[in-house]
């Protein structure tokens, strides 16, 4: 009996392409237009480096990158932190009442609409910032942790759920405490699914604008807010340099995302 493929399937591989061209020909025309020479955006003006030197000097984009990677650092190590005691306790227990509903609360921002946490938080930090006075990177770093939990604890979970129980039996066995299992046994193995996660978040964490538009006070632009208030005055070939580096940096992570995560024989 022939076995289905959908590859085999008519019309199949000029879909694919089609589908590869739409999602990857407006990357590789920032990525291109990033070497750019001329002043215009859309007119070539001959291979340059200019734009990437244009932003390197840029003292703005110096202090928006800065600020986002501080951001982005302190909000992977919190998300990491809370989300790994998470999944232990809803995949290391016994089934318990309420544990569905745990994993939902956990991953509802993944599907709530990002504007819906991004006014509620607008509201929440108005009133502390009214009460305290305090207008620091605290509620950027809390509203990014907010957004990044899901992504630092569907990694850590999936990785304890294709753990083999073993050697955490033989560590019982041998009279170790729970602590000591944990410490000596469990994290190390579960290594590979932390970073993975405290990668993703801080991909989304260099990434996010709607939450940050709404939560920061003035004088706190992100890269990504930064390059959205570019829009705004009009698009230069500096903007592509910038997307370009970013572009880089994601797929680097992703790619190393891939290789913590891939199924090993």
């Amino acid at each position: 009996m022939k076995r289905f493929s959908v590859s085999a399937m008519p019309g199949f591989t000029i879909m694919a392409i089609a589908a590869f061209v739409v999602l990857y020909l407006p990357i590789l025309t920032i990525v291109t237009y990033s070497f750019n020479g001329g002043k215009a955006i859309s007119d070539w003006g001959g291979f340059s480096l200019r734009w990437y030197h244009a932003a390197w000097l840029n003292s703005a984009v110096q202090d928006a990158t800065i600020r986002s990677l501080i951001i982005a650092s302190w909000a992977t190590l919190i998300s990491t932190v809370l989300a790994t005691p998470a999944a232990l306790a809803t995949t290391r227990t016994a089934p318990f009442r309420g544990r569905s509903f745990i994993y939902l609360m956990i991953n509802q921002t993944l599907v709530v609409p990002e504007i819906v946490p991004a006014v509620a938080l607008l509201i929440f930090f108005a009133n502390i910032k009214i009460q305290t006075g305090y207008q620091g990177l605290g509620y950027l770093v809390l509203a990014h942790v907010m957004w990044c939990i899901p992504l630092a604890y569907l990694p850590i979970r999936a990785r304890l759920e294709g753990m083999d129980l073993s050697l955490e039996n033989a560590a019982a066995d041998l009279y170790a405490s729970r602590w000591q299992t944990l410490r000596r046994v469990t994290l190390p193995l579960l290594m590979p699914g932390i970073i993975a996660g405290a990668m993703l978040c801080f991909i989304t964490s260099l990434d996010t604008v709607v939450i940050t538009e709404f939560v920061k006070s003035g004088g706190q632009d992100t890269l990504a807010t930064y390059m959205l208030g570019q829009f705004r005055r009009g698009i230069t070939p500096e903007i592509n340099a910038i997307s370009t580096v970013l572009l880089v940096l994601t797929v680097l992570l992703l790619t190393a995302f891939f290789l913590l995560t891939r199924k090993r024989d």
